[in-house]
């Protein structure tokens, strides 16, 4: 192994060292003008992986950001790619740069221990001593280990006193049984009374046990009860009946694929904009004994092979996974010595689909947790999440959708309403009386409000959205583009139309409609501001509508004109209680014979 460093250099010098690189596997580091680390990687060919930050374009405003900061490189070259994997883990977890994802580390998993001793004990720990014992772990969380402890004790009378049971111990005869061994818990080989041998026989299948394999244990109950009940000990017999029973039904809440599947890792990632979600299933002859979902923070817009490739090491490490074989969603390579399999169909293919349902419950948990406990990183995904799925430049943090409502022509109405950091901001909302068009058509309609909102907005010195959504196909679009045009507007704010029978996005100057998956948050948003809209349009256009009914029915009364319903209107609040109003009641507003003629005209209708 050979490490490099390189004293702090301008752009020009960077150039230089970067060419004299080498081209092996190796970790390179990167410093900036204080000597503090910013990030670290691998690379199967450090010049080329190396000079690609100097060379390359990069959409992601961090990674610029970072490029800009290095001022030292140091590089570390390994003989393999394997070992450029774990130095890499090891030394961001050392390290923590800045740049790097994040991969907490947390000691205090529980294991379960099998002590070097005479009699070994077998009992849960979370602290680890290297004195030659055997610890059989970590475990994501006690309740499994518990479950397993109390499977153990049930089919295995075990010792759980601290004594040193050495064979001169014993034969001094310096213990006595304790109660343990009254209550049938332990055989007492303080006193010599049960063999060694015996007792590292029942170790051994507790080893066995703990690995998922059960098929030894389930041999030898069984060959113990026939042997018993051939004998016509029932009772022992019974006894043994019933650890059989225990231990297949533990088995059988265990075993989920082909029992054949032995020793096997299983990975698979969910991912967002901001966050990547891996989920680890140990599998041991088809038991799953072990299930972890690590999160991971994003910071260079990682890719999930990049996310998958760092998780796995950094997994197999913390719960010391020394399989051979590995399942992944997607071809990645891990280096020499393990063989990765991209499972297609059958019980291999299932249980990496358990595995990816497991990360996405996980993500689903935490997206719950985020709402509650951290609203603002909650809405800081959805916002970087709706940036990436719509093409956008900048996060939508302020929406615009425009809906227009008409019934055949009549009361032709618009509708905007707001959504800020994706949630209705109802006080913005705006509605619209259609004033230069005639009859029913929703182009002309969306291009004169598109017109009227924005240079109002332009004139009133208001903030401009990141985002219009336009409720309906290219050619609604097409009209509010010629207003944006009118405006000066085009290319300064983002805008896409939305059809409503197959949900697809349209966008200004290309034919080819986007199609999000109907899951996404991001769909949903958008389906949530346009059934917002239509609402709130619909609303106005009803409200609209019976105003109008009411007003035509007024005017329809023989000396009843425009100043007289008004007065009416004002005092009675409604068309209903006009009509309910006694003639007294009338005559104070309008005097004794429009009273007569409001009389005679409701009374008519009855």
């Amino acid at each position: 192994m050979q490490s490099s460093i390189f004293e702090p250099m301008d752009n020009a010098s960077i150039t230089l060292q970067v060419s004299t690189l080498p081209d092996s596997p190796g970790v390179y580091q990167y410093y900036d003008k204080e000597g503090k680390i910013l990030y670290v990687g691998k690379a199967k060919n450090l010049k080329k992986r190396v000079s690609s930050y100097f060379t390359k374009t990069f959409d992601n405003n961090k990674t610029r950001i970072l490029v800009k900061k290095i001022a030292t490189i140091k590089h570390i070259v390994v003989e393999t790619e394997t070992d450029a994997l774990l130095l890499e883990n090891n030394l961001i977890k050392k390290y923590q740069p800045r740049y790097n994802v994040l991969l907490k580390d947390d000691k205090s998993y529980p294991w379960i221990c099998i002590k070097k001793e005479r009699f070994p004990r077998v009992f849960s720990t979370r602290q680890v001593i290297r004195d030659g014992s055997e610890y059989f772990g970590p475990y994501t969380n006690m309740k499994t280990v518990h479950i397993l402890m109390d499977l153990i004790r049930g089919l295995y009378p075990l010792r759980t006193c601290n004594y040193d049971l050495s064979v001169k111990n014993i034969k001094a005869e310096k213990f006595k049984v304790c109660l343990e061994y009254h209550l049938g818990n332990c055989l007492g080989p303080c006193e010599d009374l049960f063999s060694e041998n015996e007792y590292n026989e029942n170790i051994d299948a507790i080893r066995n046990i703990v690995k998922g394999n059960f098929k030894e244990s389930l041999h030898k109950f069984r060959s113990q009860m026939k042997q018993l009940a051939s004998d016509l000990k029932f009772e022992e017999a019974q006894r043994i009946k019933e650890k059989i029973d225990v231990l297949e039904n533990y088995q059988a809440k265990s075993t989920v694929v082909n029992p054949k599947i032995n020793n096997v890792d299983v990975f698979s990632i969910i991912s967002d904009e901001l966050y990547g979600y891996v989920n680890f299933l140990q599998i041991s002859h088809g038991a799953i004994i072990r299930s972890h979902t690590l999160e991971i923070k994003k910071k260079l817009d990682e890719t999930d092979e990049d996310l998958l490739q760092l998780a796995i090491v950094e997994l197999r490490q913390r719960f010391n996974s020394l399989s051979k074989e590995v399942y992944v969603p997607f071809e990645i390579d891990l280096g020499e010595g393990i063989k990765t399999h991209v499972p297609k169909l059958g019980d291999k293919k299932h249980i990496l689909d358990l595995s990816k349902r497991n990360a996405k419950y996980y993500r689903m948990d935490r997206f719950k947790q985020a709402k509650i406990v951290d609203p603002e990183r909650h809405e800081k995904r959805i916002m970087a999440q709706m940036k990436k799925d719509l093409r956008l430049s900048e996060e939508p943090r302020h929406i615009e959708c425009f809906d227009n409502s008409n019934i055949q022509g009549s009361n032709p109405v618009a509708a905007c309403v707001v959504f800020k950091n994706g949630k209705p901001s109802k006080k913005d909302y705006r509605k619209f009386n259609i004033k230069t068009v005639v009859g029913p058509d929703d182009f002309a309609s969306m291009e004169e409000v598109v017109y009227r909102r924005y240079k109002r907005l332009l004139e009133e010195e208001h903030p401009l959205p990141q985002l219009i959504i336009i409720d309906g196909g290219k050619g609604q679009l097409s009209s509010a583009l010629k207003s944006l045009d009118q405006l000066g507007l085009r290319g300064k704010i983002a805008i896409i139309g939305i059809a409503k029978r197959l949900e697809e996005l349209f966008y200004p100057d290309d034919p080819i409609p986007l199609y999000l998956d109907r899951k996404s948050e991001t769909l949903k948003i958008i389906q949530q501001l346009r059934n917002e809209a239509h609402r709130f349009g619909i609303t106005f256009h009803r409200s609209k509508r019976s105003k109008q009914a009411l007003d035509t029915e007024l005017e329809t009364i023989p000396g009843i004109g425009e100043k007289t319903i008004v007065q009416l209107l004002g005092h009675f609040k409604s068309k209903k209680r006009i009509a309910a109003a006694s003639f007294e009641e009338l005559s104070k507003v309008v005097g004794a014979s429009r009273a007569k003629k409001l009389i005679q005209h409701f009374a008519k209708k009855e």
